[in-house]
């Protein structure tokens, strides 16, 4: 079951956020979540197996140019995430179909996303959920 979530909902997600983003603070990520609920321009859904969360993503409209789209705004894929025990099961499918059906609410034609050049798993779900790559990138900075 998708659900999109609720403000009750934010340390769910925030939990299973520390997944995908391990390095980050609980704390930061129950503010951040809280905060993108709220706004008309981003979504959150949950996945559920019963009473339990197994997974969520997160999706904005970007407004400035995404890479390879033509159209604004954009809905964007900004983080996706399934407990290792529910994946290969069509749970991050059902949470893309969510986003996309909000995106496409929000009236964007393009829905995309991204991800880090050696994320292979990543690279593979996107292939999988009919994501088309579009460009590759390598970033640099330098300290001033």
């Amino acid at each position: 079951m998708i659900t999109q979530a609720k403000s009750q909902d934010t340390a769910e997600v925030a939990q299973l956020a520390l997944q995908l983003w391990p390095g980050n603070s609980l704390e930061d990520f129950i503010h951040e979540i809280s905060d993108l609920i709220k706004q008309p321009d981003a979504a959150v859904f949950l996945a559920f197996h019963g009473s339990e969360s197994i997974g969520f993503a997160q999706c904005q409209l970007r407004y400035d140019y995404v890479e390879g789209t033509g159209s604004s705004p954009v809905g964007y894929l900004e983080g996706l995430y399934v407990k290792n025990d529910f994946r290969n099961q069509g749970v991050a499918e059902d949470l893309v179909n969510a986003c996309e059906n909000w995106a496409k609410r929000k009236g964007c034609r393009e829905f995309a996303s991204d991800c880090e050049l050696d994320n292979e798993v990543s690279i593979a779900v996107h292939h999988k959920l009919g994501f088309k790559e579009v460009n590759r990138v390598v970033c640099f900075k330098k300290d001033l």
